[in-house]
């Protein structure tokens, strides 16, 4: 299963129809949050509120199942910045997911964080890691979980 995720794109969303375009292969698109835009003009992507969204019908956080897996998708703006990824896997497990999909911070990163697999695909629009934008794609392949941020030059 191959799912395409964004977030932050701040209403710069032409990279939606974009990666739907190029990623044609796509079993799911999720986008973090912070849209700023109408979600009914992206039918085929899944979104959360992020704390620039203000269009009735965004859930808060959302749970996806794929292949035996549950995915908790968020903005993670009501995270401390401290300790994040704990309490991203805190969320998780008490969800019961093995999975996190997040954004906000603008930074793209990957890691494990007790048996939790996270992913924050950055921003498609603005990076504040000294990087380029960014988004991610998430393979589950049964038991096997694995995650790629591509970074512009790479579109």
């Amino acid at each position: 299963m191959k799912i395409i995720v964004v977030s932050d794109t701040h209403y710069r969303n032409d990279i939606l129809d974009e990666l739907i375009d190029k990623h044609k292969d796509a079993d799911l698109f999720i986008h973090c949050g912070d849209l700023e835009d109408d979600p009914q003009w992206y039918p085929q992507w899944i979104f959360v509120r992020g704390n620039n969204d203000y269009f009735v019908g965004f859930e808060d956080e959302r749970i996806i199942e794929a292949q035996g897996h549950r995915i908790l998708v968020l903005h993670s703006h009501r995270c401390s910045f401290l300790n994040r990824e704990e309490t991203l896997a805190s969320m998780a497990y008490d969800n019961g997911c093995d999975i996190v999909l997040y954004g906000h911070t603008h930074v793209s990163k990957m890691t494990w964080k007790n048996g939790i697999f996270l992913m924050n695909p950055g921003s498609t629009t603005s990076p504040r890691d000294g990087k380029t934008p960014s988004y991610g794609i998430l393979t589950i392949d049964g038991a096997h979980v694995e995650g790629q941020i591509v970074h512009r030059e790479d579109w």
